[in-house]
């Protein structure tokens, strides 16, 4: 979400006359800052002081601060950098031009913070890095209170996007050349329960609809979502992921402990059973879906008994991949102010023999796609360092990724351009095809990345049109009334 949030900030200074700096020595430099985990608070504000000589240097540069951080922590950002120009939070994007060009008049920092959203926010125009994949969001902020998240306190209440205008924002993307998008929500699985509009009602088989009439737009090759929330998925959802093709076979379904007790005291509102129970029907309705998770280790209070019982659920569920992360204390929430904090000497190692285990089940899994053929949307990026220079890079639709070898095509590979190749090895992380390309399909998203463009899509279905388009009209059923 914060990625698309930095598209959207560029977007916005791009339309307010701003450009890239590139190699040049930047006039404005914007943070935008996430405020799970400590480690954020840290790299910002170590990195704030390295830019107190830069702008010493360069009369007249600006710094921002925006996102959950400055949300969080409001005037504090300015008390410890006072060379900061103007902070803003997740609620006032939009502000960030009045509140540079306010610092720039008064010759003193400029601080915009608004405390919650009364209604959807006005969609910003984003500045895309790539061609051929775009995010949407459906709805912001979170009713969840999990005890270690301080994301609800800075986002707020969740706010459901009209299905009208999410539909029109997706075809305008696919109008555009985009294949692949992305549905984002905090809680996507509990949307259309608080719809912006309320004359909307309820309709907790929003998303499962959502789902579907995506499947019905001509030229989306994939649709993806992150994140669902165990606790309110349902099969309505399976079944439309598994009945419409351009939906991809693959899940982000954080578990966050395989403890019971742990569960409970994270306010997880779901338990182990349940989350598994989750995973057999999407595999037995999607058999080659990639799963994957986040996992928290060392919550306060987890014992070694907890930790075994998450190091089992890890073996059940067989994840494709897991993100995981060492518990962080964050000031203000429940979590946080527990006294029975786990050792930070036990939480290492216990996260480096999940790390482990999880390691091997990787590489098993992926060992498994070798001798398959897949399809790949090609990436801007090249194979990874040390692999064999000539790789290019791929996401097949079960969101791995592949490096292969572009031999056998005579037209240049270009990003978001697709592929076919068979899997010839695997690791960890990665599957490799080094017999070559079976197949390549040009784009009109390789055409652009081809040609050096940095799209950009324009608010879409809130009163501006996108660029060169007529207005979208108003539908606010599309069949998700």
């Amino acid at each position: 979400m914060n990625v698309h949030d930095s598209e959207r900030l560029s977007g916005l200074l791009e339309d307010a006359g701003y450009e890239p700096a590139g190699d040049e020595e930047a006039d404005l430099v914007v943070f935008n800052t996430c405020a799970v985990r400590e480690n954020a608070d840290r790299r910002l504000y170590g990195t704030l002081g390295q830019l107190k000589n830069a702008k010493k240097r360069h009369p007249g540069m600006q710094i921002a601060v925006g996102g959950c951080l400055a949300q969080k922590d409001k005037d504090t950002v300015v008390k410890k950098a006072p060379w900061v120009d103007a902070v803003f939070g997740t609620h006032n994007m939009g502000s960030l031009p009045t509140l540079l060009d306010r610092a720039r008049h008064n010759d003193e920092a400029a601080v915009e913070i608004a405390d919650s959203l009364e209604e959807f926010p006005s969609v910003l125009p984003a500045k895309r890095e790539s061609a051929y994949s775009g995010w949407v969001s459906i709805s912001v902020g979170c009713n969840n209170t999990c005890t270690f998240c301080i994301v609800p306190q800075l986002r707020g209440k969740e706010v459901d996007r009209r299905p009208g205008d999410i539909l029109a924002e997706v075809k305008a993307l696919v109008e555009q050349g985009v294949s692949e998008v992305t549905l984002l929500g905090q809680n996507v699985n509990a949307y259309g329960v608080h719809f912006v509009d309320p004359e909307m009602g309820r309709d907790r088989s929003a998303f499962s609809k959502l789902l579907r009439a995506c499947g019905d737009i001509e030229g989306l090759e994939r649709v993806r979502f992150t994140s669902p929330h165990p606790a309110e998925f349902t099969s309505d959802v399976i079944d439309a992921m598994a009945e419409t093709p351009n939906v991809c076979p693959q899940l982000h379904m954080p578990l966050q402990s395989g403890s019971d007790k742990v569960l409970k005291d994270m306010r997880r509102s779901y338990r182990t059973k349940k989350f598994l129970r989750i995973l057999d029907e999407v595999r037995e309705k999607l058999p080659d879906a990639a799963i994957t998770t986040d996992i928290i280790v060392g919550f306060p209070g987890e014992t070694d008994e907890d930790f075994e019982q998450t190091l089992e659920v890890v073996r059940r569920a067989r994840f494709t991949s897991a993100f995981t992360f060492q518990y962080s204390p964050r000031p203000g929430t429940p979590a946080g102010e527990r006294e029975d904090q786990v050792p930070k000497e036990v939480v290492q190692e216990r996260y480096e023999r999940l790390h482990a285990l999880q390691e091997q089940i990787s590489a098993e899994e992926n060992a498994k796609i070798v001798g398959r053929r897949v399809e790949l949307v090609v990436q801007n990026d090249p194979g990874r360092k040390g692999e064999k220079t000539h790789r290019l890079s791929g996401r097949a639709r079960d969101g791995r990724l592949v490096h292969f070898d572009p031999a056998g095509v005579s037209e240049k590979i270009r990003p978001g351009d697709v592929v076919e190749v068979d899997v010839t090895g695997s690791a960890p992380h990665f599957l490799i095809a080094d017999g070559g390309v079976a197949s390549h399909r040009k784009t009109k998203a390789g055409d652009m990345s081809e040609a050096g463009e940095r799209p950009t899509t324009a608010p879409v279905g809130l009163g501006m049109p996108p660029i060169g388009a007529k207005p979208a009209p108003r539908a606010d059923s599309c069949g998700l009334s």
